[in-house]
C-alpha cells in the first residue's frame, strides 16, 4: 500500500513532489518520481509490502517504453505473472510490475485479469490509464482547475488533501472504474444483482465457509509482518481464527476505554484462538487531544465515520509497532445484514436490494475510514469479506438467511455467518449481539460530556444553517465540521466529498478533456 499522485497535460514536477509530501504518511519507506516530457508526472510513496529491496516505484518496462505507479495489492500476481513471463523480463518481484506488463499486452481490459485492491497510473508516453479496484477498496481523487472547465490537464492523488489547493474541481474517482486519455471514463465492474439461489442450507454453509477461508488465505500474501484486528466481534473474531489456523503466530490488536465489552471479548477470543495478543486503553483526554488529527487524515465530519474512526485510529497506532500489513473484518455488517436498522426491513426482495446498495456505498464511508486510519501510521488494511468473490456469493444467500430467527421470533442478524464459522470460536463469542466499533469499544459512552464541552460555543442552528448544503445532524456534528474546515485551507473541496451514512453518495464523473 502507497500514495499516488500526478498530473496529465502538463509536466508540473514541483507540484506532484508537494502533492507527495502532503501524502507522506501513505509511504514512509521511500519515494519516487517518473517526469513525461510535456505531458504529464507520476509520483509515488511507497509502503513496502512485497519485494521491499527490489519493488521501488515507479516501475518501468524492459525498453522504458511504459511506466507505473501503483498503491494497493494484487493477490492473483503470481499467476499473472506465470502467464507473461514468456514475453517479459521482470526486473522485480513487486506485483505492481505484473499490472505494468498485463496492461502492455492487454490494453485497459486488463482490470477484469485483477484480484486485489488497487489504485494506480500507467503512462506509456503519450497517453494515461488510471484504474480503481471494483469496491473502492482503495481510495483515488481527480481534480481540474478552471471551475470544472478542462484545461486539458488532469491531477489525481490517493486522498483529497493532496489536491486542496491544486484543482478548483476535486472529485472521488468512481469504484470499478478506469480513465483512459484517450477514452474517458469507462466502468468494468458492479455489484452483482443477482437473485438468491434455492439450494440446500448446508450447500450454502460450505460454500460461505469455503469462499470466506481462501479470501482470508489469499490475503496473507506478505513480505513484512502481518497481524489481525479484533474487536472481539463477530466479523474480526471469523477473520483472526481463520488466519490463525494458517500462520504459526499472530498477533492481534484491540483497543477501547477500560471495562468495554470489545476489550474483554477480544482478551476472550484471542486465548482462544492462541494470537499474540495486545491492547490499549485510551482516556477521554487522549479522544479530545486526537480528534483534529483524526478527522484531518479522515477528510470526514460524518458523525458516525467519526465515531468508528476513533477506536480505528487508536488500534492502527498500536498495530503500527508490530506489523504492517492488518485484517479487517470490515464488509460482513452489509453482505450478512449486520446493522439494526436492517430488521426494520421485513420484505426479503427490499432487504436483497438494500444490502447491495450498502455495499455499493461502502467506498466513501466505512472503506474510507479502515484506508485513512490504517495508513496514517504507515500499514494497510486488507479486508477479506470484500473479496469480489465473497460478494458474488453473498448476493445469492437469501435474505432469510442472514436475518434468521430463532425459536422466539426474535430476528438475528448475520445468522448465516454465524452459522457457518461457529466452529471456530466459543459460542459466547458466536452468538454475542451486534455491537458497532464504536459502541463495544466505549468510544460512545465517553463522547457525550465530551462533546457537550467541546461544542459549548457553537450556536448549531446557526451553524448548520450557514452550512446547509452539508446537512448537519447534531452539535457533535457540527463540532467534527469545524475541525475539517480549520485543517484545510479549501475545505469546501473535501467537503463536496464527504460519503454519508443516511443515504446514497452520488458522484458524478467530471467532464474530461484530456
Amino acid at each position: 500500500m502507497c500514495g499516488i499522485s500526478g498530473t496529465w497535460g502538463q509536466a508540473e514536477q514541483s507540484l506532484v513532489c508537494e502533492m507527495m509530501d502532503r501524502q507522506a504518511h501513505r509511504g514512509p519507506d521511500g519515494a519516487g518520481l517518473h517526469v513525461e516530457k510535456h505531458n504529464g508526472v507520476l509520483g509515488h510513496r511507497r509502503l513496502s509490502i512485497m519485494d521491499p529491496e527490489g519493488g521501488k516505484q515507479p516501475i518501468y518496462s524492459e525498453h522504458n517504453t511504459a511506466v507505473i505507479v501503483a498503491n494497493g495489492e494484487i493477490y492473483n500476481h503470481r499467476d499473472l505473472r506465470h502467464g507473461l513471463e514468456s514475453h517479459h523480463e521482470f526486473r522485480t518481484d513487486s506485483d505492481s510490475e505484473v499490472v505494468l506488463h498485463l496492461y502492455e499486452e492487454q490494453g485497459p481490459a486488463m482490470v477484469q485479469e485483477l484480484d486485489g485492491m488497487f489504485a494506480f497510473a500507467v503512462s506509456n508516453g503519450n497517453e494515461l490509464f488510471l484504474a480503481r479496484d471494483p469496491i473502492g477498496i482503495k481510495p483515488l481523487y481527480y481534480g481540474v482547475r478552471n471551475g470544472g472547465n478542462s484545461d486539458g490537464t488532469l491531477y489525481f492523488a490517493s486522498e483529497l488533501k493532496a489536491l486542496v489547493g491544486v484543482s478548483d474541481d476535486v472529485r472521488e474517482f468512481p469504484p470499478g472504474t478506469f480513465y483512459h486519455s484517450r477514452q474517458g471514463f469507462l466502468p468494468y465492474y458492479m455489484v452483482p444483482a443477482d437473485a438468491p439461489d434455492d439450494v440446500p442450507l448446508e450447500t450454502c454453509l460450505r460454500r460461505l465457509r469455503q469462499t470466506l477461508e481462501e479470501a482470508v488465505v489469499k490475503r496473507l500474501m506478505s513480505d513484512v509482518p502481518l497481524g489481525a484486528f479484533l474487536s472481539g466481534g463477530l466479523d474480526s473474531s471469523i477473520i483472526a481464527a481463520i488466519a490463525r489456523q494458517y500462520m504459526s503466530e499472530l498477533h492481534t490488536f484491540a483497543v477501547g476505554v477500560e471495562g468495554s465489552p470489545d476489550v474483554e471479548a477480544a482478551r476472550v477470543v484471542a486465548k482462544y484462538i492462541g494470537s499474540i495478543h495486545h491492547e490499549y486503553l485510551y482516556t477521554p483526554q487522549e479522544v479530545m487531544a486526537k480528534l483534529p488529527e483524526i478527522i484531518y487524515h479522515l477528510e470526514s465530519f460524518d458523525q458516525d465515520l467519526v465515531r468508528s474512526a476513533i477506536p480505528c485510529y487508536f488500534c492502527s497506532k498500536l498495530a503500527s509497532d508490530y506489523v504492517k500489513v492488518i485484517l479487517t473484518g470490515e464488509g460482513a455488517d452489509e453482505l450478512f445484514a449486520g446493522y439494526t436498522y436492517y430488521k426494520d426491513i421485513h420484505d426479503p426482495n427490499m432487504l436483497h436490494s438494500e444490502l447491495r446498495r450498502s455495499v455499493t456505498t461502502l467506498h466513501n464511508i466505512n472503506l474510507q475510514r479502515v484506508d485513512r486510519l490504517t495508513m496514517c501510521h504507515g500499514i494497510e488494511g486488507r479486508v477479506p469479506f470484500l473479496d469480489v468473490a465473497m460478494i458474488k456469493l453473498a448476493q445469492t444467500i437469501p435474505p432469510e438467511l442472514k436475518l434468521a430467527k430463532d425459536s422466539d421470533g426474535k430476528r438475528i442478524e448475520k445468522w448465516i455467518l454465524r452459522k457457518a464459522c461457529e466452529d471456530l470460536l466459543p459460542p459466547e463469542i458466536v452468538w454475542r449481539d451486534k455491537e458497532q466499533f464504536d459502541e463495544g469499544s466505549g468510544t460512545v459512552d465517553l463522547l457525550p460530556e465530551l462533546i457537550q464541552s467541546a461544542a459549548q460555543n457553537i450556536d448549531f442552528s446557526a451553524y448548520a444553517a450557514r452550512y446547509a448544503d452539508d446537512r448537519l445532524r447534531s452539535p457533535e456534528e457540527a463540532l467534527y465540521h469545524q475541525f475539517l474546515i480549520k485543517a484545510f485551507s479549501r475545505p469546501q473541496l473535501v467537503l463536496r466529498n464527504v460519503g454519508r451514512w443516511s443515504q446514497p453518495h452520488i458522484n458524478s464523473v467530471l467532464p474530461m478533456g484530456c
